[in-house]
């Protein structure tokens, strides 16, 4: 069983959309608010969907933990995460969906196609960046390592013990999933970016904590990761035989 989480902060410009394009495909929705002083929390009551609600701003990561929780104690298996911002299409979910049949305990990454037109040149600049440390700490290419849209398999996802909890909670997801032997299968989705997009990214200061934390995982790597890489890859080999 599925759900769909949406983290929000002030997107009370286009969260009713978003919400309003999910529920033509599950009514499984699960929103949670980070503290949003906007009319976000109104428009929530509004459409009387499932919505949990910090009480002040703890960051995207904080906000898909509080979901994934909330995921499992409603009993779902697998969530599949949409930004509230409106850049991705709810047309997409079967995508994923039709993946997750074949592989259910895989995790499975939306990957937007970087040389698009309306493509921001500082989130190509960023996705290659991140890239290309994602396969030094994992051994693993991927062609896009910093979308928010991807199906989570919530059993065998280590998510109670994220080290951070902004935006670069996502990448920390996806470095430990790869280190713990969880499959990452690529899907590619649309992307919209409308001229008054709500971002709350901040270049300097979240690429800086970003370039932080990629220098910790690749000390964890050497330490953690490719050991507990090689340990999955002998349990899985013993399994099969």
């Amino acid at each position: 069983m599925w759900c769909v989480i949406v983290p929000t902060y002030n997107n009370g410009n286009s969260i009713e959309q978003v919400v309003t394009d999910i529920l033509h495909y599950t009514r499984n929705v699960i929103v949670v608010d980070d503290g949003s002083t906007d009319c976000t929390a109104q428009i929530l009551r509004k459409m009387g969907v499932c919505a949990v609600t910090h009480p002040h701003n703890r960051g995207k990561g904080a906000a898909l933990k509080t979901g994934f929780r909330k995921a499992v104690e409603e009993g779902f298996t697998h969530a599949i995460t949409i930004d509230a911002d409106g850049q991705h299409f709810a047309k997409d979910i079967p995508l994923f969906l039709e993946v997750m049949e074949r592989n259910p305990e895989a995790m499975i990454v939306g990957c937007r196609n970087l040389s698009e037109k309306n493509m921001p040149q500082k989130n190509s600049f960023a996705n290659r960046f991140s890239n290309f440390w994602f396969m030094v700490q994992t051994g693993i290419r991927l062609p896009d390592t910093q979308t928010g849209y991807r199906l989570y398999p919530l059993k065998t996802m280590r998510i109670s013990g994220c080290i951070t909890s902004r935006y670069e909670a996502e990448l920390e997801l996806l470095v430990f999933a790869a280190w713990h032997g969880t499959r990452l299968i690529p899907v590619k989705i649309g992307v919209y970016y409308p001229v008054r997009r709500v971002s709350h990214f901040r270049p300097v200061y979240d690429f800086l904590r970003i370039s932080i934390l990629n220098i910790m995982l690749c000390f964890l790597a050497v330490v953690y990761g490719y050991p507990m890489k090689f340990v999955y890859c002998i349990k899985k080999h013993r399994e099969r035989q």
